[in-house]
Order: C-alpha cells, then sequence, then structure tokens
C-alpha cells in the first residue's frame, strides 16, 4: 500500500508528528528517549495499511530530519532507510487493527506509572464522576471508566498479542503497568486531547487517593 501513498500525504503525517512531539516534549513527557508517536496515512483495512512512527533512540525534545518513517501493518519500514522504528511498533500495529483509528501516542509520566501499580492487582485504573471524562465523548452523569492495565514484558511480542482482547470500546486508551499509556483518536487532535485528559485524571486518582488516606 505505501506505493499508492501521495508525497503530501506523507510530509502531511511526518508535520502533525513533530508538531505534537514537540509540544509533548515541552510537558516533559518523553524522559530519556522514552514514549513514541503514530500517525495512519492512506486507505485502512485491517490487514493492509501505513502508518508514520518516531524512529527509535531519538531525543524527543529536538528534531531533526531523521525522527520519523513509515511502516506497514506488521511494522516493517516501508521505504529503504538506515531507521529503526520504535521498539513498541507492534502495539501500534494491533490498536490499529483493532480499532481503525488515526493517531496513537504514548508517553510516560510519574503519575501514569504510580496509577498503574496502585491498580496493579485491579488490572484497571477506576476513574469516576470527573468533569474531563467528557473528552473521550462520554456524556453520562457521574460516568465511570476503567482504563485498562496490561503487563509490562520485556518480550513486546507478548504485550501486542494481548492488545486486542484488552480494548475497552468507549475507552480509547490502555496502560502498561509501570511503564505508560497508549491513547489514540480518529486523528492527531483527537489523540492528543485524549492523552491529555488521561493524564489529568491519573493525577487526579492519585492525589485522591492520598487524600482518602
Amino acid at each position: 500500500m505505501s506505493s499508492t501513498l501521495k508525497l503530501e500525504e506523507k510530509q502531511q503525517a511526518f508535520a502533525e508528528l513533530k508538531e505534537v512531539k514537540t509540544i509533548l516534549a515541552a510537558k516533559g513527557w518523553f524522559p530519556a528517549t522514552s514514549g513514541n508517536l503514530s500517525i495512519r496515512v492512506g486507505d485502512f483495512e485491517p490487514d493492509n495499511f501505513t502508518f508514520a512512527i518516531t524512529a527509535s533512540g531519538k531525543d524527543k525534545s529536538v528534531n531533526t530530519p531523521s525522527d520519523f518513517l513509515l511502516v506497514n501493518e506488521k511494522g516493517q519500514p516501508t521505504d529503504a532507510t538506515g531507521l529503526k522504528p520504535s521498539a513498541e511498533t507492534l502495539i501500534h500495529c494491533e490498536i490499529y487493527k483493532a480499532t481503525g483509528c488515526g493517531a496513537i501516542f504514548h508517553v510516560h509520566t510519574v503519575f501514569n506509572n504510580l496509577v498503574s501499580e496502585l491498580f496493579w492487582e485491579r488490572k484497571s485504573i477506576p476513574v469516576e464522576g470527573v468533569e474531563l471524562i467528557k473528552a473521550f465523548n462520554i456524556w453520562d452523569e457521574d460516568a465511570k471508566i476503567e482504563v485498562p492495565i496490561l503487563p509490562n514484558y520485556a518480550d513486546i511480542p507478548r504485550i501486542a498479542e494481548l492488545v486486542q482482547d484488552a480494548i475497552v470500546p468507549r475507552v480509547p486508551g490502555i496502560m502498561l503497568r509501570k511503564h505508560g499509556i497508549y491513547a489514540w483518536g480518529a486523528n492527531a487532535f483527537e489523540a492528543k486531547r485524549n492523552l491529555e485528559a488521561f493524564e489529568y485524571l491519573f493525577e487526579y486518582v492519585y492525589r485522591w487517593e492520598l487524600l482518602k488516606k
């Protein structure tokens, strides 16, 4: 499918990733080159699609010509390149296959790590009655959501095979234990909005748990 992509589609995806990367890096959400971002490019079929993703090992607080590359639904580069896709590309592949979303953003923060451990035995992070749940287009009064938590195996394929069964349709995110949140949306705007909402909610949940003690 990569051969059918227009040059401007690739350029648009890279430009959007650069903008989001710059904004999130300023928040300190990519410590020590961690985290990864991707945007789907072109047509989509669950077994045939292409997305742009951050290259592995890059300092996301700076911008270079080699920050991003294109990969297919198997996480393999579609063009000749010396760049390596993020080590967690297979997780992006599975989220795209399951949801058909347009963008996936993954960050490591102190609060998302803390709540993932705090609620690990429950296997989900409960959030109830907080206004920013509406960011996920959930408008129930006193709405309650559960954000799934998956184990953080060193072997990424072991995580990837758990993704599709863990997804909760109305909750656009999955946590990896003591690792970070994957948030997605129909496009870069929605994915960024959802990511920011999750991070606010995680901080709220953690601080509320402290106040209850």
